[in-house]
């Protein structure tokens, strides 16, 4: 979906690193290692996501920094669209109409660092969850987003998850 619209490839990951959540940051040579770019590439996309406000800049030891600006206008505007280019949402919708008793609902693993690495972890929290339904669709969210999902069910959270639904905030 956004790789039409977005056709630096470079711009689309960093938007994936920064947006999908919030307290993710980075830094120039750490950025071209992590993609697997030049610094030049990244460089530029980075002063054009700074000078446009989407980007915070800091400085530590010596390095920039680079974080999400949470309180730009466009935050939860781009954090949605990168979250529905991922099929975050396809898969919560999927998942919650069918599946059981569900509680909780959160991403887990590379995708919250904004590493996109092709397998979406996911843990549902419920109970009488539908283990099979599960199996069963796992095939067609990969062919409708693109990406592997694994699904994990009733795992203690971390402080990385990203909570995508919660029975309890709604």
């Amino acid at each position: 979906m956004l790789n039409s619209l977005i056709t630096s490839r470079t711009r689309l990951r960093m938007l994936i690193k920064f947006f999908v959540n919030a307290t993710n940051n980075g830094y120039l040579n750490g950025l071209a290692t992590e993609f697997n770019e030049s610094t030049n590439s990244i460089r530029k996309e980075l002063n054009n996501l700074s000078s446009a406000g989407y980007l915070r800049k800091s400085k530590k030891n010596n390095k920039i920094i680079y974080n999400a600006n949470t309180s730009h206008p466009m935050f939860n505007v781009l954090q949605k669209i990168v979250r529905q280019h991922l099929g975050l949402e396809q898969i919560v919708e999927t998942v919650i109409e069918r599946i059981g008793d569900v509680d909780q609902i959160a991403l887990i693993g590379e995708y919250t660092k904004g590493i996109d690495s092709g397998n979406i972890e996911i843990v549902i929290n419920g109970s009488n969850v539908n283990k099979d339904y599960l199996k069963n669709i796992k095939p067609k969210i990969k062919k409708k987003i693109g990406r592997e999902v694994s699904f994990l069910l009733n795992q203690k959270l971390d402080s990385n998850s990203i909570i995508l639904f919660s029975k309890i905030n709604k």
